[in-house]
């Protein structure tokens, strides 16, 4: 029986509403995903769900700058001391290649912080925010701590996701970075190099900003090409790593529509340079997003297509944590995970 993880707790973060391609529209990113999944595992006979363990704010460090820790810690509070009601987001940013950013501290405006920490207009923060990205991050901690401890295979059930966190930004629905802080924890566990495979429709390019020069953590990510695709400015084939971890990352974007027959070809591409990195520990950020009917992605797997994905990622043979990304269709997330952690199955 596969372990999981997932606290209530990550239900806190409702933001309401978001601003995606030019309209204002009810959060894809929404609480009731955790609950579909949920209640797919328990229709599919998996027992109850592991409480995290609270690993304080210390690991969260290992991936994220201190200052943009305690900007979320605060965030919303300090919103609504400037006198605003609702969701917390962002208006202006710095523009590209135009005045240097300054160091933001807290006695800068909210609005100057927010724009400053975040790369979007669709990530609100509202008052659970912190406490249900916090919970959601000691989960994947928690999933981590499972896999040191000998159980081959466990799935954390993280709500926020994570994979577009960087060290220092929040954005695309992520606060902090699930994956990585997994990844981290199992090097400080003993594993010499750790894997991370990004099955979603979208680049996670805050993982990839993490471990961009470090050798010791391969990044391979198939996903929408960007040229179309959020995030847009990342994600291509020929970001590779770099110092250290020059090789360390592997990018495949492909176009929309692609199905099974062309997605199986790249799975295998990434498996075969997992391999050859040499890795002893695997964590699979996965985004069931790839199905044909979600909203806002373009891929077309179908149902069954989500049991041979977990099959091709159990032949690597590793200790496998999957940590859990998008999915938008709601009453159609949870079968697609389950159909995933079943193919994985020994």
């Amino acid at each position: 029986m596969i372990p999981w993880i997932f606290s209530p707790l990550q239900r806190s973060h409702a933001g309401g509403e978001e601003l995606n391609r030019g309209s204002i529209v009810p959060c894809h990113e929404c609480p009731e995903r955790a609950d579909f999944i949920t209640a797919a595992l328990r229709d599919q006979g998996f027992a109850e769900p592991l409480a995290p363990r609270d690993h304080g704010e210390q690991p969260l460090l290992a991936c994220h700058d201190a200052d943009f820790v305690a900007f979320l810690k605060t965030a919303y509070a300090d919103w609504r001391a400037s006198g605003r009601e609702g969701s917390a987001l962002p208006f202006t940013f710095p523009a590209s290649g135009g005045m240097a950013r300054r160091p933001m501290t807290p006695q800068n405006s909210i609005f100057a912080r927010l724009g400053h920490y975040c790369f979007d207009v669709g990530t609100p923060i509202v008052g659970g925010t912190w406490e249900a990205a916090y919970w959601s991050a000691q989960t994947a901690l928690t999933g981590a701590d499972l896999l040191a401890e000998g159980v081959p295979l466990a799935f954390a059930l993280c709500r926020p996701p994570g994979h577009h966190a960087g060290r220092g930004y929040y954005g695309g629905y992520c606060f902090f970075n699930n994956a990585a802080l997994a990844a981290e924890s199992l090097r400080q566990a003993g594993h010499a190099k750790v894997a991370i495979l990004d099955v979603d429709y979208h680049h996670g390019n805050g993982t990839q900003d993490i471990f961009w020069q470090r050798g010791d953590v391969f990044y391979g990510s198939i996903h929408a090409e960007p040229l179309t695709d959020f995030p847009y400015f990342c994600g291509y084939a020929d970001e590779t790593g770099a110092g250290d971890g020059a090789g360390a990352t592997l990018n495949l974007p492909l176009p929309r529509g692609t199905d099974w027959q062309g997605y199986q070809p790249a799975l295998e591409q990434m498996l075969a340079a997992t391999k050859a990195h040499g890795a002893t520990a695997l964590v699979v950020s996965l985004g069931v997003d790839t199905w044909y009917g979600d909203p806002i992605s373009g891929f077309a797997l179908q149902t069954e297509d989500f049991a041979a994905m977990g099959q091709h990622l159990a032949l690597l043979g590793l200790p496998t944590l999957v940590v859990m990304e998008g999915g938008y269709a709601v009453a159609d997330v949870g079968k697609n995970v389950a159909n995933v952690l079943r193919g994985l199955e020994p």
